[in-house]
């Protein structure tokens, strides 16, 4: 039991001042990294440095603001290392787009579209998200309600990109959809509502699930009439894997399913089992591949030999893009070349898949760990808030939206690196991209919002009568 807990009487600090200077210190930062970009690769500072930052400085005051008003005890980390990220994200965007003009300037052909402003515009959206949902959501437990209509809302939006019409096809994977124009990803969306269901499921099921089966080399297995769970997660993502196509969503929705398992019913047999369901789905669908020569699992095939010998010939336009990260890395060094100063549009799609790619080059294995202790920032700060949360669904909720983070961030870099197969998911809040950037909004104020919840101070009990209170004095006159 935490201090609070134990003494009401303990004040606990809302820290917003603390917030609020870090949200300085991000904007600056984030500011100064989209003027050095202009001034390195164009050798001026760009003309959209001052709309940028008004515009980023606007945003992030309104998300302060709210945070401040509905949500004043909340976890005074998370908000600036979000913007910190969005803010490197958008100077990373823009420094990408000056070389594609540079180089289309030079070619003499029509200057292409900038996609630093657009980003800008869905950051905006995203804000918007952020302030929706702590807003409407003032306690997050009243979303235990909405378990089943979660997971109903969830798999329709997994089976989305499946509907003939609206369904895309983009680099082998089948994961987007194209509505009036406009294109995004429902699996980024489908992660919440999914995460909702497991943390609503698991309160109610995590007695059952708890009890052990069989004891196999020292690991208490679950019986096997408590399986029926895992194995349904471990077809679904089967399925995204064979339909769609889709690694990383698999991943993602299976690894947080399973961590989620872990922490309700502290059973490390969960984890065992749950990681050789997922190691032997892999490995029958390259198999499958490979072997029976199954189409609907050549894409996973394709990505697995592109890791294991990206400098082969014949796996030359799978392992394209890993090779010039790899280079890309490998030219950066320690420090980096500096910001404008490498080359990173060799890499094809370094706007989404390969933005890390960037940071490894132009600010080196130094960057990229600051970078990567950001996003580590976010994940402990949501354990520490699932350790001191008071009622059990807020813990798993919260423990799922840390899960997926680092889920999400392991599978992006490991794919980058070469240390894992490519996934196709994007890097939170540094990608190119809406869907994924509405997202993680909504995911961190998710998180505020649980935070706030802990770290309030309980209410005051009314202190019991003293004796002196309780007696009463009688005069008796004869």
């Amino acid at each position: 039991m935490s201090e609070v807990q134990a003494n009401p009487t303990v004040q606990v600090r809302k820290r917003r001042g603390a917030e609020l200077v870090l949200l300085v210190v991000a904007l600056i930062v984030a500011v100064g990294a989209y003027a050095i970009v202009g001034l390195a690769v164009s050798g001026e500072v760009s003309s959209q440095v001052l709309s940028y930052g008004l515009g980023l400085t606007l945003l992030v005051g309104i998300a302060h603001l709210i945070v401040r008003f509905l949500a004043p005890y909340a976890d005074p980390l998370l908000l600036p290392c979000a913007v910190l990220l969005n803010g490197l994200g958008l100077a990373l965007i823009h420094r990408l787009d000056l070389s594609k003009i540079e180089a289309a300037r030079d070619a003499g052909e029509s200057l292409p579209r900038a996609d630093a402003p657009v980003q800008l515009t869905w950051t905006a959206v995203g804000v918007a998200a952020f302030v929706a949902t702590l807003l409407i959501i003032r306690d997050h437990r009243r979303l235990q309600r909405a378990t089943y209509t979660a997971l109903f809302l969830g798999v329709g939006l997994l089976l989305l990109p499946l509907v003939p019409g609206i369904g895309v096809r983009f680099s082998g994977a089948q994961i987007w959809v194209r509505l009036f124009g406009l294109s995004f990803q429902p699996g980024e969306v489908a992660k919440v509502c999914l995460i909702v269901f497991f943390a609503g499921y698991l309160v109610v099921k995590k007695d059952a699930l708890a009890l052990a089966g069989r004891r196999f080399l020292g690991i208490d297995l679950p019986r096997g009439r408590d399986l029926g769970p895992i194995l349904c997660a471990w077809l679904i993502s089967l399925a995204i894997l064979v339909f769609q196509r889709d690694l990383g969503t698999a991943t993602l929705f299976f690894g947080g399913f399973v961590i989620l398992l872990y922490v309700s019913t502290e059973r490390p047999g969960w984890l065992v089992l749950g990681g050789g369901m997922f190691a032997g789905g892999t490995y029958f669908a390259y198999l499958a591949a490979t072997t029976l020569h199954i189409s609907q699992f050549s894409h996973i095939a394709n990505r697995v030999n592109a890791w294991l010998h990206p400098f082969d010939p014949a796996n030359a336009d799978g392992a394209y893009q890993i090779i010039q990260s790899l280079y890309g890395f490998a030219y950066g060094g320690l420090l980096g070349r500096g910001l404008g100063e490498g080359h990173p549009t060799l890499v094809p799609l370094a706007k989404s898949d390969f933005i890390i790619a960037v940071i490894g080059e132009e600010l080196g294995l130094t960057g990229l760990m600051a970078i990567l202790l950001l996003y580590g920032i976010i994940v402990e700060r949501g354990l520490r808030t699932a350790l001191v949360c008071r009622d059990q669904f807020g813990k798993l909720l919260v423990t799922g939206v840390a899960a997926v983070f680092a889920i999400q961030v392991f599978v992006v870099i490991g794919g980058v690196t070469k240390l894992i197969p490519l996934t196709g998911l994007t890097t939170p809040f540094l990608s190119y991209g809406g869907s994924s950037l509405v997202a993680n909004w909504a995911l961190i104020a998710l998180m505020l919002r649980i935070s706030d919840f802990a770290r309030r101070p309980a209410p005051l009990m009314p202190s019991a009568p003293t004796e002196d209170a309780l007696t009463q004095v009688v005069v008796v006159r004869r």
